[in-house]
C-alpha cells in the first residue's frame, strides 16, 4: 500500500511540463491602434468634413429645380461639383490633419513625460517611429478616400430622390459623374502627391517633432523662410522658395486640358503634366525625395531614443 501511495507522486512529477505558448505581439498593430487611440482626429476631422460636404450638399439639392433652365453642359457642371467639392473637403481635411498630426507626433509623448512609458515597453524606436510616420503617409490618405467612395454612396440616392420631378435620369447623372473614372483618379493622386510627393514633408515635420523642446510648428517652416529670405537677399535667386513652393504645390491643381478627360469628383484632381505616370516615376525629384524622406526618418528614430521628456 505504502509503495503504491509513494509511486503516484513520483510518475505524476516525472511526467514533462508543456512550456506555455507564447502569442504573437505585433508591435506594429499596437503601436498603430495606440496612435488611434490617443489622436481621435485621425479619423473624426475627415468624417466631420464628410458630415459637412454632405449638409451643403443637401441646401444645393433645394436649387435643383433651377437645372431645368440650363443647357445640357451647364445642368452637368450643377451636378457634378457638389462631389468635386465634398471630394476635396475631405482631402483638405485629412492633408490638414496629417500636417499637425506629424508635427505632434513625436513632440507630444515628451511633453507629456509619457515618453518614458512608452520606452519601457518591448517596442523598438523605429517600430515606434514608423507606427506614427504611416499615419500621414498611408492611413489618413487611404481612410479619406474609403470616406470619399462613402460619401458618394450617400450622395448618389439623395440626388436621385432630389431629381426625381425632373427630365435628369440616372443614366445621364451616372455618366456625368463617370465615378469610375473619376474614383482612380482621385486614388491616383493620392498615391502620387499624398504620398510619394508629399513624403519629404511629413518626414521632416516627424523629425522637427522629434528634436523641438517647444514650438515646433515655428521650427518647421520659420528655417526654411529664413534661408528662402537670405538666398534672395544675398543671390537674388529664388532656388529654395522654388523647391519648397513646387513640393507643396506640384500636381495639386487642375489643368484645363482635363475638363474634358473627366467632370466628376476627380476632375478637380487632373495631374498636371509632370504628374502623368509617363513622367512622374522618372522625376529625379521624387527619388531624391524619397531618399531625404528616408534619412529625416532615421534621424527622428535617433533622436527619439535619445531624447528625454520636457
Amino acid at each position: 500500500m505504502s509503495t503504491q501511495s509513494n509511486a503516484a507522486p513520483e510518475s505524476s512529477a516525472s511526467q514533462p511540463i508543456a512550456a506555455p505558448s507564447l502569442l504573437p505581439t505585433h508591435p506594429m498593430r499596437w503601436s498603430l491602434q495606440r496612435e488611434f487611440w490617443e489622436n481621435r482626429s485621425i479619423y473624426l476631422a475627415p468624417l466631420w468634413a464628410a458630415g459637412i460636404g454632405l449638409a451643403g450638399f443637401l441646401i444645393h439639392l433645394l436649387k435643383a429645380h433651377s437645372l431645368a433652365g440650363l443647357d445640357s453642359a451647364h445642368q452637368k457642371l450643377e451636378l457634378t461639383v457638389p462631389y468635386m467639392l465634398v471630394a476635396s473637403l475631405i482631402m483638405g481635411a485629412a492633408f490638414i490633419v496629417s500636417i499637425f498630426y506629424s508635427l505632434d507626433a513625436l513632440y507630444g509623448e515628451r511633453r507629456d513625460r509619457t515618453i518614458l512609458f512608452w520606452k519601457s515597453l518591448p517596442v523598438s524606436d523605429l517600430t515606434t517611429v514608423l507606427s506614427k510616420a504611416s499615419i500621414p503617409l498611408l492611413i489618413l490618405p487611404f481612410l479619406a478616400f474609403a470616406i470619399v467612395v462613402a460619401a458618394i454612396v450617400v450622395m448618389l440616392p439623395v440626388n436621385m430622390i432630389a431629381l426625381g420631378g425632373s427630365d435628369i435620369t440616372f443614366a445621364q447623372l451616372w455618366q456625368g459623374l463617370q465615378l469610375w473614372q473619376s474614383a482612380k483618379m482621385l486614388l491616383y493622386h493620392l498615391v502620387t502627391v499624398h504620398i510619394l510627393w508629399y513624403a519629404p514633408l511629413y518626414a521632416w515635420l516627424l523629425l522637427v517633432s522629434a528634436w523641438a523642446r517647444r514650438a515646433p510648428l515655428l521650427w518647421a517652416f520659420l528655417p526654411p523662410l529664413i534661408v528662402s529670405l537670405f538666398e534672395k537677399l544675398a543671390f537674388h535667386t529664388s532656388y529654395v522658395s522654388g523647391l519648397l513652393l513646387g513640393r507643396l504645390g506640384m500636381g495639386s491643381g487642375a489643368g484645363g486640358q482635363g475638363a474634358d478627360v473627366a467632370t466628376g469628383p476627380g476632375a478637380a484632381l487632373m495631374p498636371s503634366p509632370q504628374f502623368m505616370p509617363d513622367r512622374f516615376f522618372f522625376l529625379p525629384g521624387l527619388w531624391l525625395g524619397l531618399l531625404v524622406a528616408a534619412g529625416f526618418i532615421a534621424l527622428a528614430v535617433q533622436l527619439r531614443h535619445r531624447r528625454e521628456p520636457i
